[in-house]
């Protein structure tokens, strides 16, 4: 009797502090302190509105007013670091070659008309901009402007030269960093722990377990930008019909799991940030926005920058600089 009473009273205790730490966790965690807060973030540039990565792309972005872009690099064969999404240039230029294999001066341009990877059956047609521009071409261009940079490739060089580029360019207050590999993003943070870095998937399903078992409230975290697809959306990308019964639960299941209320209001109230991508219509906007993202990563800048005038959805205040769990 004695044993179940401890027992009862322990786990009473564990469910009451949990629940309270999930409601305010700068009882235990101080708050990190953003140098910014984007609502508005062009994947890619806007890969919907111009050729995706293109400085013709992030122009356009910026003069709309965008809070942030979304942009991938790799390193070319004399060590340039480039902003291309994939490694191969087959379906952005027709060539079948790696970046990592060609000198700058040797890559081809992107061809005229690019798919829309999350946009069913669109296409992007560009104008004169077809140039694959240097990480640093964008960095000069737009000094002011946040930057969010999938490293694409486990390359230490990679690494090691965005990060100098980053120092170089006073943008450690301005660059978050990162990709799925939980290897690339432990390098990024090895490589340079001032620059704020993303959660892997690996620290994804772990924020998770974290979350469900209740012991997230009691767990510092080193990562200060939480950036996740919304998984409902591969019945737009891909279309119901075209999906199994399987895929459908699995895409139902995944949604259920990740896109939590209360898990967005606890990481936001530590300050740390939260991205939904990749976000083109009014309804998923809405759906992000309700459910308590910070920010959406869209195709389509101007669509995103309507809905949030629309909505009254105003650009958010800088704040100071980032602090450390």
């Amino acid at each position: 009797m004695c044993a179940a009473v401890y027992v009862l009273s322990t786990v009473t205790g564990y469910v009451l502090t949990s629940a309270l730490l999930m409601k305010c966790p700068n009882l235990l965690h101080r708050r990190k302190r953003e140098p910014f807060l984007s609502k508005h973030i062009s994947h890619r540039g806007g890969a919907g509105e111009n050729l995706e990565n293109t400085m013709a792309a992030f122009k356009h972005a910026v003069d709309l007013g965008t809070d942030m872009l979304e942009l991938d690099c790799h390193l070319t064969k004399d060590e340039q670091v480039v902003v291309s999404h994939d490694a191969s240039l087959l379906r952005a230029s027709g060539i079948n070659a790696h970046i990592s294999d060609m000198t700058y001066a040797e890559l081809p341009p992107y061809l005229c008309k690019l798919g829309v990877t999350f946009q069913r059956e669109f296409f992007c047609e560009g104008g004169e901009d077809k140039r694959i521009p240097l990480l640093k071409d964008v960095f000069e261009a737009f000094p002011h402007t946040p930057v969010n940079i999938d490293i694409k490739v486990n390359d230490d060089r990679l690494i090691k030269k965005v990060s100098e580029m980053v120092v170089n360019y006073d943008r450690e207050n301005l660059t978050v960093w990162g990709n799925t590999s939980n290897k690339i993003v432990n390098k990024c943070y090895t490589e340079n722990p001032r620059i704020p870095v993303l959660f892997s998937l690996f620290r994804v399903l772990q924020l998770l377990g974290l979350f469900y078992t209740g012991l997230l409230p009691f767990v510092p975290l080193k990562e200060q930008f939480l950036e996740i697809p919304m998984p409902s959306i591969i019945t737009k990308i891909k279309g119901p019909d075209r999906l199994t019964r399987s895929q459908r639960l699995i895409a139902w299941l995944a949604d259920t799991l990740l896109m939590r209320k209360t898990l967005f209001q606890h990481l936001t109230a530590r300050g740390i940030q939260v991205y939904i991508w990749v976000l083109n219509d009014e309804e998923d906007f809405q759906r992000a926005f309700d459910l308590g993202a910070t920010g959406v990563m869209t195709d389509f800048p101007t669509r995103l920058k309507e809905f949030l005038d629309l909505n009254g959805i105003s650009k958010p205040p800088v704040t100071c600089p980032l602090i450390c769990d």
